[in-house]
């Protein structure tokens, strides 16, 4: 398996992986798991407050199912969705929450006072900031005079007030880690997705660009052999030999996509052009008047000089081509152009035609091209004249200014 065919497996895998329902995710379940616990421990002193109350077995038994009911109305509270429900029916949870946090006080008093603490840390999760943090100051403050009212200490009730908010800010930190951590698994799982579509986007990309250029020609030197044979066996013989060479550099290429390296030449890449398209009986015109250029400009120029020959193969019956570059003020200019486009019939990828020749099925050359070299700070530019001749410019800087985005 190649390292191309690897890379593809192990994005497959992530994005299948992560697409799984976020309880099957480590990160979010061990949140839940510590927001509970805590929960449950807070709860669980309240347990022990009114256990030592010495209160009869009823009172205990009322004592306890009002603690179930507040502890499943934080439970739904802190759920990461909890803030995207209706807002009557957060007010109406709160309103009974609230009730089950202040009547219970007439009869257990001061050890009922850890639920204000779950009501104010409600409170800050389900109501807006300018409602929320006013309401939970004053959960605090209540149950400060409270317990001033019931003759306990000023220390006592200063312990109560900040237990209260302390409880509440616990509850609230929890439970907005919970949501934020069930939320960038999510996202993650939508990265790796896009990952794996942006992967493959620029693998076919890669190889229609490296292929389509040598198919092309190995399909007009077919043509050209099928003809010599009778005639002119020798140069049959050596246009055969040709179509070899380009089959083994169609392979090399795709080797090349597959391992990830696809670094090119213009200047090696004209001389196969001239030379094939010479062979072919297209008179050609080149002149690279330009001196060594990095690697990255080398091989997106290289890449539009295939693509602008692929198209001039598939979408017009060219005689003539033209091949420019040059560099002024630090801007690398290519200038392709041939003949043999009939501007009636339109047909040439990339130019605001709508018929195409019947059997040409198109293609995203250009506009695989465009983004190349937008991604390099270039542009690229198309003209048909009214005589028949295509001309296809692109522009890149010297220094290319890479985009990171895909």
């Amino acid at each position: 398996m190649n390292s191309r065919e690897q890379q593809f497996d192990e994005l497959d895998s992530s994005a299948s992986y992560l697409s799984h329902e976020d309880s099957d995710l480590p990160a979010p379940r061990l949140a839940r798991t510590v927001l509970l616990a805590a929960m449950a421990g807070y709860s669980l002193v309240t347990v022990v407050n009114i256990l030592g109350a010495g209160l009869s077995p009823a009172e205990t038994c009322v004592g306890f199912t009002a603690l179930l009911v507040v502890f499943g109305l934080q439970v739904a509270h802190s759920r990461p969705q909890a803030r995207q429900s209706p807002y009557w029916r957060r007010v109406t949870t709160l309103t009974l929450q609230a009730v089950f946090c202040f009547v219970p006080l007439a009869l257990f008093h001061m050890a009922w006072g850890a639920m204000g603490g779950f009501l104010a840390g409600s409170v800050l999760l389900l109501l807006p900031g300018r409602a929320a943090w006013p309401l939970y100051g004053a959960i605090g403050a209540s149950l400060f005079a409270y317990s001033a009212a019931a003759g306990h200490t000023l220390l006592d009730s200063v312990y109560t007030l900040e237990a209260t908010l302390v409880t509440g800010l616990v509850v609230f930190g929890l439970s907005s880690l919970t949501g934020l951590v069930t939320r960038l698994h999510a996202h993650r799982a939508d990265l790796a997705r896009l990952a794996v579509a942006g992967e493959r986007l620029r693998f076919s990309r890669d190889l229609h660009d490296l292929l389509g250029y040598n198919l092309s020609a190995i399909t007009l030197k077919t043509e050209l052999v099928r003809r010599l044979v009778p005639d002119m066996p020798e140069r049959a013989r050596d246009e055969t030999d040709s179509i070899l060479a380009l089959s083994r550099q169609s392979l090399a290429d795709v080797r090349k996509v597959a391992t990830g390296y696809r670094d090119m030449s213009l200047r090696e890449e004209a001389a196969a052009t001239r030379s094939m398209l010479e062979a072919a009986g297209i008179e050609v015109e080149a002149a690279i008047d330009i001196g060594p250029l990095p690697s990255q400009i080398d091989t997106v120029l290289a890449t539009v000089l295939r693509e602008g020959v692929t198209n001039a193969l598939r979408h017009s019956r060219v005689h003539h081509c033209t091949i420019r570059c040059w560099e002024k003020d630090g801007v690398v200019t290519l200038s392709l152009g041939n003949d043999g486009v009939d501007p009636e019939d339109g047909g040439y990828e990339g130019v605001d035609r709508d018929a195409r020749r019947a059997d040409d099925p198109g293609g995203t050359g250009l506009g695989n091209l465009t983004y190349r070299l937008t991604r390099v700070g270039g542009s690229l530019t198309t003209e048909l004249s009214d005589n028949g001749w295509f001309r296809m410019t692109a522009r890149a800087p010297v220094h290319p200014h890479v985009c990171t985005t895909r």
